[in-house]
């Protein structure tokens, strides 16, 4: 065993977030590490790598009991880590990025080798897939570039213990695919992975093993070749869930929002689409497409160049979210770290930030109404914390997300923008978080939503429209909807169809 973690403890504040856990590692191994949000997975990759101290149990890695103190520790142990959340440095260049903390110099001053460096990181960048100029700002690109950059700077580091921590969750098909050729090379030459992600598709076309934590326990280990999705999923949650999407019974009234050849140049251009009241229109297309960049213009974070916007057939002038606010529109980002959350905030701060009107009185805030807004949206969304003002930083990332849907359900949206509404959140919450989704549809609420995941869009949308290259080239009917349908539309074929 490459790594050996065994009767593993650990609490914060009195609050036992770890117990008696276990954990092993082969090598040239890719084992996943899988359970719902808050169930630990986390916290224990935090202990192997030196973040968080555990107060009882074992680690060995390589045969060698370690404590490693810093994470720089563990990564002079060939220990590197993908993390859920991004820790890009938006005012740095691609390379500065990949390179950060390992800089390659030159001389007893130790100048930089900028052209090398910047040489090395476009090489590692095209062969994940990645066409982009080592020299531009990281924080220009989308999540998903950027989620690509981490995945690369972790393979620049030579590790042969690499943890990747829901590495795929802003990826769409054609990146995943070429990551995924890039972690079985690695795994042929020794290199062994932690796999964490909440994707079931991914884990049992990838992994060898899968240990499964809940609540803060070991659970099990289980041979993927010889368990199911089923069996896998009643580990994690301790019950059976049923089917993954809810029953597609919505029925959609009048046309509530409408977009006409909209254009913001060089992110998208001449989209037309309609939503009506009661239905989920999914938005499907390959990384880079412009799928945020259209539903952040709908919603007035960016601004349109030229279109139109019409809700219930009234054209408006929508330049700033507070603009979509007012016309009772929602928006859930897909970058919940920095356009979804303030992380320092507590939760009841957050979810008072789109819903003072309703918890105020001539400027004040009611205690009463505060409280009683927290109860209901936190009940309703099942998350799960220790109090109101506990804060946004210290939630996993699937509890972070159900806050950021909770604080736009306040205002009760007429119309609700969701963007990966699901990324890094786990099968239990998922289905939650569908069931949501469908209820709204079903109380009349017109729903746009952008997702990277195929099963996603089809179980749950009335109707998808696909996007290539910022253009909107088709929109499919429920009846006609299919993964390989999508995909062709998704990499350009008959890219003009008239809608």
């Amino acid at each position: 065993m490459v790594i050996d973690m065994q009767h593993i403890d650990k609490s914060f504040t009195g609050n036992q977030v770890l117990k008696d856990v276990q954990f092993s590692l082969k090598k040239g191994e890719i084992h996943a590490l899988m359970g719902e949000n808050g169930a630990g997975k986390s916290t224990l990759v935090k202990i192997l790598t030196g973040i968080h101290q555990r107060d009882n149990g074992t680690v060995s890695v390589k045969g060698k009991e370690v404590t490693y103190k810093h994470p720089k520790d563990a990564e002079l142990d060939g220990i590197a880590v993908i993390h859920q959340e991004l820790n890009i440095l938006p005012e740095l260049t691609v390379a500065e990025n990949l390179f950060l903390g390992n800089e390659q110099t030159v001389g007893r001053f130790g100048w930089l080798k900028t052209k090398q460096m910047n040489r090395q990181a476009e090489e590692k960048l095209r062969e994940l897939g990645l066409d982009v100029k080592a020299t531009e700002r990281a924080g220009n690109l989308s999540v998903g570039k950027q989620q690509i950059i981490e995945i690369a700077k972790s393979l620049l580091t030579n590790a042969d213990i690499i943890i990747m921590d829901e590495p795929t969750a802003a990826l769409t098909g054609k990146e995943i695919s070429t990551l995924f050729k890039t972690v079985r090379d690695l795994q042929n030459k020794g290199v062994s992975f932690i796999y964490i992600s909440h994707r079931m598709e991914e884990i049992f076309s990838l992994c060898q093993r899968i240990t499964i934590l809940r609540d803060g326990e070991y659970v099990g280990t289980k041979v993927i070749s010889e368990t199911s999705f089923d069996e896998i999923v009643k580990m994690m949650v301790g019950r059976e869930l049923g089917g993954r999407f809810p029953d597609y019974d919505l029925t959609p009234g009048n046309t509530k929002l409408e977009v006409k050849e909209l254009t913001r140049q060089g992110e998208f251009e001449g989209a037309s689409l309609f939503v009506r009241e009661g239905e989920i229109l999914g938005i499907s297309g390959l990384m880079g497409a412009g799928r945020s960049e259209l539903v952040e213009t709908i919603f007035g974070y960016r601004r349109a160049d030229s279109g139109e916007i019409a809700i219930d057939g009234n054209i408006t002038s929508i330049k700033t979210p507070l603009d979509g606010i007012r016309q009772q529109m929602g928006f859930v980002s897909e970058d919940r770290k920095t356009k979804g959350l303030i992380v320092d905030f507590s939760i009841k701060d957050n979810l008072n930030i789109t819903n003072f009107s309703s918890i105020s009185k001539n400027g004040w805030i009611s205690n009463e109404k505060e409280m009683e807004l927290y109860h209901r949206l936190v009940k309703k969304l099942g998350v799960r914390l220790a109090g109101p003002n506990q804060t946004a930083k210290s939630l996993s990332g699937g509890n972070q997300q159900k806050v950021v849907i909770a604080k736009w359900l306040g205002l009760n949206p007429r119309i609700l923008i969701l963007d990966e509404p699901t990324r890094g959140v786990d099968v239990g919450a998922k289905k939650e978080i569908y069931m949501i989704m469908n209820e709204l549809a079903k109380a009349g609420v017109a729903i746009i939503m952008v997702s990277s995941e195929l099963p996603e869009i089809i179980g749950l949308s009335s109707r998808v429209a696909v996007m290539h290259e910022g253009r909107l080239i088709k929109t499919l009917e429920r009846d006609e909807l299919s993964e390989e349908g999508i995909m062709h539309y998704a990499t350009g074929g008959d890219k003009h169809v008239k809608q």
